[in-house]
C-alpha cells in the first residue's frame, strides 16, 4: 500500500481488489437490487460488476413498473464480464423468469466447473417486502432445479424458503424442516433469514447435518429495503476476499445490521427506506 497526494485528496494505492459480480434487477430508488449490491461491494473494498436482468420504476412506496431485459442480452452481459474480468464470487438476485434462470445456469456452468471456480451465492427473490409472492410456482421450481445445484450457498428468507420447499412456514421447527428439505432438493448449504422471535432476528444455517442459528436484536425501523440484497452481497464479497463460509456469513450479518442501524431514523422517501451503506467502516468487520 502507498500514499499519493492528489490536490486536496489523499489516494491510498491498494492491492487489486476482489472482483465480485452481481446478477439482478435495477432499483431506480437505489435501495435494493443491483444498487444495494454495488454499494455493499464498494463499502467492503471489492470491485463490483453487474449484469442486469430487469429495470424497474420504483421508489420507497411502490414498484410502478418492471421491464425485463431479453434473456439473450442478459447472457451476453454475463459472458462479456466473465470472459475478461472473471470473478472471485458471483451473487444472483432478481431473475423472475424460468427461461432466464435456465439460461443463467447454462451460461455459468463452464465457469463454475473450472478449478479456480468463483463462489456462487443465490438469493432467490420470490416475495415483496410484505412477503407476498411475486411469481408463479414454476419460478421457484426453476431455482431449485437449475441454480441450486450450482450454488455454494442459497439465502432465502423464511417465506421464500417455504415457497421453494413447497410447504408453509408458521413456526421455528418448520424453518428447520424446510432448510433440510432444500438440501435434499439439491442445495449444498442454506441460510434461511429473517425469522422473528422474542424481539430477535434469527437466521438458520444448514450444511449437511449441521444446523446453526444466529441471533441478533430486532431493530424497529421501516428502513430495511434492500437488507436481504445487502446480506447476500456482503457474504459473496467476504467469500471473494478469501474468508471461510462461516466467517463470511457472520461478518456479513454484522455489516448488514450496522447498515440498518445507521439508517434507523432516515426519512429519504415516504415509505420503506434504504440502508446506510455509506458510513459502516470495513475495518470494523
Amino acid at each position: 500500500m502507498a500514499v499519493r497526494g492528489a490536490g486536496h485528496f489523499v489516494l491510498w494505492v491498494m492491492d487489486e481488489p476482489a472482483k465480485i459480480l452481481t446478477i439482478g434487477g435495477s432499483d431506480s430508488g437505489g435501495a435494493a437490487g443491483i444498487q444495494a449490491d454495488l454499494k455493499t461491494f464498494t463499502a467492503l473494498g471489492a470491485y463490483g460488476m453487474s449484469v442486469l436482468t430487469a429495470v424497474t420504476a420504483q421508489n420507497s412506496v411502490e414498484v410502478a413498473a418492471v421491464h425485463s431485459l431479453p434473456t439473450a442480452f442478459v447472457t451476453r452481459q454475463l459472458v462479456a464480464v466473465l470472459s475478461d474480468y472473471g470473478a472471485a464470487a458471483i451473487k444472483i438476485g432478481f431473475t423472475g423468469r424460468v427461461d432466464l434462470i435456465e439460461a443463467l445456469a447454462t451460461a455459468l456452468a463452464p465457469y463454475l466447473a473450472a478449478a479456480d471456480r468463483p463462489w456462487l451465492v443465490v438469493d432467490p427473490v420470490l416475495v415483496n417486502h410484505r412477503r407476498e409472492p411475486l411469481f408463479s410456482p414454476d419460478v421457484a421450481r426453476a431455482y431449485v432445479t437449475h441454480l441450486f445445484p450450482l450454488a455454494d450457498l442459497i439465502t432465502p428468507n423464511w417465506t421464500e424458503a417455504g415457497l421453494l420447499a413447497g410447504r408453509p412456514v408458521t413456526e421455528w421447527s418448520e424453518v428447520c424442516a424446510v432448510a433440510g428439505k432444500l438440501q435434499r432438493q439439491g442445495a449444498r448449504r442454506v441460510l434461511v433469514t429473517g425469522w422473528v422471535a422474542g424481539g430477535e432476528i434469527v437466521d438458520l444455517f444448514a450444511s449437511g447435518a449441521t444446523f446453526q442459528s444466529w441471533r441478533q436484536p430486532l431493530l424497529e425501523t421501516a428502513n430495511t429495503h434492500g437488507s436481504g440484497d445487502t446480506l447476500s452481497a456482503a457474504i459473496a464479497t467476504f467469500l471473494g476476499r478469501g474468508l471461510s463460509l462461516s466467517r463470511a456469513i457472520s461478518r456479513a450479518r454484522r455489516f448488514t445490521t450496522a447498515a440498518i442501524a445507521g439508517a434507523h431514523d432516515w426519512q429519504l422517501g415516504a415509505g420503506h427506506g434504504p440502508l446506510d451503506h455509506l458510513h459502516v467502516r470495513d475495518d470494523e468487520f
